[in-house]
């Protein structure tokens, strides 16, 4: 595997992934899980932060501490995404917040662009892209591009369930980007959907089903 594609192998991320795909899950627990997986998965995509030293003064003596050097920028596709940013501003609560809204033409496939409005330092920052799924890959790999184009030189795609398929056409596209996928799925079906799957992530975080 590309040594840039880090698929999960944590037993807690495997529980909640599997509970996830269970049809009977309800939207409550569902939002719940994407949280838990999002939150655990953060932890993952955020040990090579890089890092600076500064005296710290104790109750007892001064000391060096270690503190995160370049500021993160989380930026979800919209809509799914949403459901795997407040995990991750738990975590890195001084992170800013852009959005991309991208949905897929259901004869096409193809990602369409609705909005996009990023932080006007994206450039400086840790840009880590959200998005629950990563099927054709073809909405990972649009965001990304509009991400390049306002100036982000390091980007992370972090995402919960992938296929073969949209791994190795996000790598294709943007092979200086690191992916995160909480587990990597047999294939993708005749409708572009991935198998097993859980069936679509937006409709299950925000109950359109």
């Amino acid at each position: 595997m590309n040594e840039r594609v880090h698929e999960m192998t944590h037993p807690l991320i495997l529980h909640k992934i599997s509970m996830i795909r269970d049809e009977k899950t309800t939207v409550k627990d569902f939002r719940e899980l994407v949280y838990e997986i999002s939150l655990l998965m953060g932890y993952e995509s955020t040990r090579d932060l890089d890092m600076i030293e500064q005296t710290v003064k104790t109750p007892i003596a001064e000391t060096t501490g270690k503190f995160i050097a370049k500021q993160v920028a989380l930026v979800p596709i919209l809509r799914a995404g949403l459901g795997m940013v407040d995990a991750l501003m738990s975590i890195i609560p001084a992170a800013k917040v852009g959005h991309v809204g991208l949905y897929r033409d259901h004869e096409t496939l193809e990602p369409k662009e609705y909005y996009c409005k990023l932080p006007p330092d994206i450039d400086k920052r840790q840009v880590i892209v959200l998005d629950p799924m990563l099927a054709t890959g073809g909405s990972s790999i649009a965001a990304i591009d509009f991400i390049k184009q306002r100036g982000a030189k390091r980007i992370k795609l972090m995402c919960i369930i992938g296929a073969p398929e949209g791994v190795e056409a996000v790598m294709n596209a943007h092979p200086d980007i690191e992916l995160f996928v909480g587990t990597i799925d047999e294939k993708l079906n005749e409708k572009g959907y991935i198998v097993p799957g859980l069936g679509d992530a937006g409709d299950r975080l925000f109950g359109t089903i």
